[in-house]
């Protein structure tokens, strides 16, 4: 997998989430987004953006999204990103 390119789609496809609202993103919980993605490459990649809540339930929501290429190695250790909101849409650390 190409860690570059694979990262680059993955920040692409993790700012789509973050321009949604703290109510928006209450949807991931429990379930998940998981979706297929082309790169400029045309290499296809395999995404996933699910939601947790980071420490106590109804406060900082954290989103998680995971990008592999479908090969073995990497469907069991994806590149991962993710953000923490909180209930007023700001964000933590920044």
């Amino acid at each position: 997998m190409d860690k570059t390119e694979a990262q680059s789609v993955l920040n692409n496809e993790l700012a789509r989430y973050r321009r949604l609202s703290y109510a928006e993103l209450l949807r991931l919980l429990g379930q998940s987004d998981n979706f297929d993605c082309a790169a400029r490459s045309g290499k296809t990649y395999q995404v996933e953006v699910e939601a947790v809540w980071d420490s106590k339930p109804n406060e900082s929501l954290r989103v998680l999204a995971m990008i592999d290429d479908g090969s073995w190695m990497r469907s069991f250790v994806p590149l991962c990103e993710d953000f923490i909101m909180r209930p007023d849409g700001s964000f933590v650390g920044e």
